[in-house]
């Protein structure tokens, strides 16, 4: 299992993660035994949105004996009512919801405090100046959570987070059906009206987002990876053609600032199907060739950071390049960040080495003109 540093947070996460939303339809001890089996993988990072009594307490008996070893979402604001979860913002609901996620994880702490699932400005505004930002902030003050996250659908309240300065990470869903709608406060809603010919790849939104989260150091973790499966198949998939489980995972950890991909599991044999991606051929990660030969959809001229395009004869990690040139050409007056420059220097063979051969070009998918983004990039860094 590999690790990624969460951003500002620090902590390792394993890229494959446990989304824990499926535990309370098994068994008790079966459920266990799941979360068991994959922390025996590598997998480090539990999301625990889930107010049911049964998901928490389950979580809670999985990771006694090494409760150190494992980095939970908390969330502050999913609560139990009536035996339903309800979103909630009434600070009668949310203290003891968050104080029985507690005390059934059998934990005087959680890793990652997050405010739980806003996708609307309205409600955004009105929880950035209440009682429930301030019971948040007030926990990472005495040290009942150790960092701030939270959690979205909505790359304009995504971007937000970024800037508030005090959210240290984000719960963002990331596909690539996802990624080629824009903005919506609606989830539900997304791809009403869909018109598949009007398609024009990433949203550029969404792709500014994730740019911003790598430039300050704010993590992503992933939800929603594989579209609840649609993605699985052509007729329920939006690009009329079929991705596998590894392709998706691929897709989201080479989105910039993306840490870890959260897999909901039933079995063990899922759990193994998701680790696998870890000694994966890059013929199997390919999600690339999938979308541009996908009926009506591609991503043409568009770098999705895939690597078709090695290998290099100057030994140019070309995906890292474009991914720092469009991190610094986002910026105003071509003003280079600092942390910007040092990554892409770290490099070590950088685009000034190009030797516009074109080969490279041969290979991409999507018709990127990377002899000229080369030339580019080494005007921008000066090498």
């Amino acid at each position: 299992m590999r690790y990624r540093k969460l951003g500002k947070t620090g902590l390792m996460v394993s890229e494959i993660g446990f989304g824990g939303e499926w535990l309370e339809r098994h068994e008790e001890e079966e459920s266990v035994s799941l979360m068991r089996y994959a922390h025996s993988q590598g997998i480090n990072i539990v999301d625990c949105w889930m107010p049911d009594p049964k998901s928490r307490d389950i979580i809670g008996k999985a990771m006694e004996g090494c409760r150190e070893e494992w980095i939970v979402q908390g969330h502050f604001g999913s609560t139990y009512q009536n035996g339903q979860y309800v979103r909630s913002r009434d600070m009668k609901q949310v203290i003891p919801a968050f104080e029985d996620m507690m005390r059934r994880m059998r934990t005087d702490y959680i890793d990652l405090g997050m405010i739980h699932y806003i996708d609307a400005q309205e409600e955004w505004d009105r929880c950035m100046n209440s009682d429930f930002i301030r019971y948040v902030t007030d926990k990472k003050e005495d040290g009942t959570i150790r960092h701030i996250g939270l959690s979205t659908h909505n790359p304009r309240i995504a971007k937000l987070t970024v800037e508030a300065g005090f959210i240290e990470m984000i719960l963002f869903s990331i596909n690539p059906a996802f990624d080629m709608r824009p903005p919506t406060e609606d989830l539900d809603s997304m791809f009403e009206g869909y018109d598949a010919g009007n398609y024009a790849g990433i949203d550029p939104e969404r792709a500014a987002l994730y740019q911003l989260c790598e430039q300050n150091d704010v993590g992503i973790t992933v939800m929603k990876g594989f579209f609840g499966g649609r993605l699985f198949q052509k007729e329920t998939s939006p690009f009329g053609v079929a991705f596998t489980p590894k392709q998706c995972i691929h897709y989201a950890l080479t989105r910039p600032g993306v840490c870890s991909i959260l897999c909901g599991y039933d079995t063990t044999e899922q759990v193994d199907e998701a680790v696998a991606y870890e000694t994966a051929s890059e013929e199997e990660k390919d999600y690339a060739s999938v979308i541009a030969s996908a009926p009506v959809h591609a991503y043409m001229g568009q770098c999705t950071y895939c690597g078709h395009c090695r290998p290099c004869p100057a030994n140019i990690d070309i995906a890292m390049v474009n991914k720092f040139y469009d991190l610094a050409a986002a910026q105003k007056e071509g003003a280079v960040p600092d942390s910007v420059r040092e990554h892409y220097k770290a490099l070590g063979t950088t685009a000034g080495a190009c030797l516009q051969c074109h080969a490279c070009e041969t290979r991409c998918p999507f018709g990127v003109k990377v002899a000229e983004r080369m030339t580019r990039t080494a005007g921008l860094f000066g090498c």
